[in-house]
């Protein structure tokens, strides 16, 4: 397996092997989602890959740990299913009629199915008045199954997937609830949590909970014949808490304005003040950085550490936010000439797509 340890040879890789198959599956399942029959299903659907495809080209990254050509593509046309539930269900339970704890629990019960390849489908709208999409939503967890199946290391991950999972679907319920039950229920999801991990504030966790990056990087290593059982819980204990949580800590500061105005929740809002909000992120960017020692290939995992922060420091929301350019400016000088690297690469690439 040659996996990129230098940030030119990442991105020359993500640019040749991974962004063509992210789009040709991307491409698929827009083409899928425009016949889909409710019209409210079929808006939130094309609305999720619209606007959210740089999800599903973050997270093909991964795919370079993948065993093999063939093994890649299978891994890639799982992160972009995955990703696509993932997109889609966040617009229909934030963006949509409905705002019944009980219909985003039955929705997100397709997350944990799609890492379940013997999982029996279910009426995942059971909940809402839309129903029909067709089988969009059947047809994209059943991909996922499809690829797991056939992996090698499947067995030794499946338990912590389904731990990442549930995080991962809690988070989406409790946020997305009545406005003024989101954060008692996210206190109380926190509290049941808290002893399983280190020092951190309630929106910190719920931070770490928010993230596909620990699935995806664990069913790239499944692929291989040669899987270490130990490698299940390294990728888990590398990935959450701090690097999930360094990843969508730094999606929510960048959103602040955009939040501020919908009247959404940010988990940004609930530092005191600037140099708190700098001090953390700081931490987590730190011990991020540490836990990519412990895990295999540690340089490929240390390069997408930095990627986050000079990805998410090029987005055009923090040119127009002064206190998040200020912040962004620090985090970008802890992660140095790389996370600069990936800062241009970024800049350059917005720029080509634009």
């Amino acid at each position: 397996m040659n996996v990129p340890s230098q940030p030119w040879t990442l991105m020359k890789r993500v640019y040749k092997d991974v962004l063509p198959y992210v789009h040709e599956e991307l491409n698929y399942w827009r083409e899928r989602a425009e016949h889909i029959p409710n019209e409210e299903l079929r808006t939130q659907a094309l609305a999720s890959i619209s606007s959210k495809t740089f999800h599903c080209e973050g997270g093909g990254i991964y795919s370079l740990l993948s065993n093999g050509p063939t093994r890649q593509k299978d891994v890639i046309k799982f992160i972009v299913a995955y990703q696509t539930i993932s997109d889609y269900l966040d617009n229909l339970c934030d963006r949509s009629t409905s705002l019944d704890p009980l219909d985003f629990e039955q929705l997100h019960r397709s997350m944990p199915h799609a890492l379940k390849p013997e999982a029996s489908l279910e009426n995942y709208y059971l909940h809402r008045e839309e129903q029909d999409d067709g089988g969009y939503l059947h047809d994209l967890v059943q991909t996922c199954q499809t690829v797991l199946v056939n992996l090698p290391g499947f067995p030794h991950i499946e338990d912590t997937l389904k731990e990442l999972a549930d995080h991962y679907c809690n988070l989406q319920v409790h946020k997305h609830v009545k406005k003024d039950e989101r954060v008692p229920r996210l206190k109380d999801w926190f509290d049941q949590n808290k002893n399983t991990l280190p020092p951190m504030s309630w929106y910190e966790f719920s931070a770490c909970a928010g993230s596909t990056i620990g699935i995806f990087c664990l069913i790239s290593y499944a692929t291989h014949d040669g899987f270490q059982p130990d490698w299940a819980n390294k990728v888990k204990n590398g990935y959450f808490p701090w690097i999930q949580g360094l990843h969508i800590m730094m999606d929510y500061l960048i959103d602040q304005e955009e939040d501020r105005a919908g009247g959404d929740l940010n988990f940004c809002f609930y530092y005191d003040d600037e140099n708190e909000m700098v001090t953390r992120l700081l931490h987590f960017f730190q011990m991020a950085d540490k836990s990519t020692k412990e895990l295999p290939h540690a340089r490929f995992h240390s390069l997408v550490t930095r990627g986050l922060l000079g990805i998410y420091a090029s987005d055009e929301k923090v040119r127009a936010q002064k206190d998040v350019r200020t912040v962004t400016k620090r985090l970008m000088r802890a992660g140095g000439m790389t996370a600069y690297y990936y800062y241009w690469n970024s800049m350059m690439y917005r720029k080509i797509k634009a």
